[in-house]
C-alpha cells in the first residue's frame, strides 16, 4: 500500500470513528456523568479525524510530525474516555466493544506511522 492509499484509508477510518462515537453518543442515557464523559470523547475523537486529514496536507516531513503527534494524542485520550465509560458501567460493555477496537488499532497505527516518520527525519 502507498502512501496515499494508506492516508485514504486512514481518513476513512477515522471520520468512521467519529461518526459512530456521534451516533453512540446521541443513543447514551442523559445523565450528568454521560454528559461529560460524551463531550470528552466527541471532542477527541472528532479532533483524531480532523488532525489525521491535516497530516495529510502537511507541507513537510516535519509538520505531518507535529500533527501526528496530536493525532496519537488524541486518539489515546479518545480510547481512554471509551475505556473508562466501559469501565464505569454507564454504558454496555457490548455496545461499546467495537467502537472500542476500532479506537485501539486506530491508535496502534497512528503511533507507528509516527514513530517511522520520526526514524526518517533523525528525531
Amino acid at each position: 500500500m502507498n502512501q496515499i492509499e494508506f492516508n485514504e484509508m486512514m481518513r476513512n477510518r477515522t471520520k468512521r470513528l467519529a461518526l459512530e462515537i456521534i451516533k453512540l453518543v446521541g443513543r447514551v442515557k442523559k445523565s450528568l456523568e454521560n454528559e461529560i464523559i460524551c463531550k470528552q470523547i466527541m471532542r477527541s475523537a472528532t479532533s483524531v479525524a480532523a488532525n489525521f486529514r491535516a497530516a495529510c496536507r502537511a507541507r513537510s516531513d516535519n509538520e505531518r510530525y507535529a500533527k501526528l503527534c496530536i493525532v496519537v494524542e488524541e486518539a489515546d485520550e479518545t480510547y481512554f474516555w471509551l475505556d473508562l465509560w466501559k469501565e464505569s458501567k454507564l454504558i454496555d460493555a457490548q455496545v461499546i466493544h467495537a467502537v472500542l477496537q476500532e479506537a485501539l488499532e486506530i491508535l496502534k497505527i497512528m503511533a507507528v506511522s509516527r514513530k517511522n516518520l520520526r526514524i526518517k527525519l533523525g528525531k
